[in-house]
């Protein structure tokens, strides 16, 4: 069951960590305001659709956190980068990798055979490269 007293406090040190405030954190998770208002307050309880939203909004949340406050935020990485740094896979484009060659060396090309990922709940996805 989620403390709603608790909850708020963590919602709040998000928006407090990210520099908003309740209407900019609303337009960023696209959510009503007044809803953000009576979770900021204490009054009501978190919805699903609504922690998905925050959640989708700052991947760096950890779900476990948010809820019951088991777990940090901000993590270790986050604490150096500045307010309003956020990460949105769909809208920010990485910047160009310069690649220096050391033309003393002959360059080989290695194949990738396949990329293993490993979720902190202990399972993991694989992809295999075909060929």
């Amino acid at each position: 069951m989620v403390n709603t007293s608790d909850f708020s406090k963590r919602l709040q040190k998000i928006i407090d960590f990210y520099d908003l405030n309740a209407t900019s954190f609303s337009e960023k998770i696209t959510f009503n305001k007044s809803t953000i208002s009576h979770l900021l307050s204490g009054r009501n309880k978190p919805s699903l659709e609504f922690v998905i939203k925050v959640l989708e909004a700052y991947p760096e949340v950890d779900l476990y956190w948010l809820l019951n406050g088991k777990g940090s935020f901000p993590t270790d990485s986050l604490k150096q980068s500045p307010k309003n740094n956020t990460f949105s896979p769909q809208s920010d484009t990485p910047e160009p990798i310069q690649v220096i060659q050391n033309t003393d060396k002959p360059i080989t090309t290695k194949a990738i055979e396949r990329i293993v990922i490993f979720y902190k709940d202990g399972t993991f996805s694989q992809y295999n490269t075909s060929q």
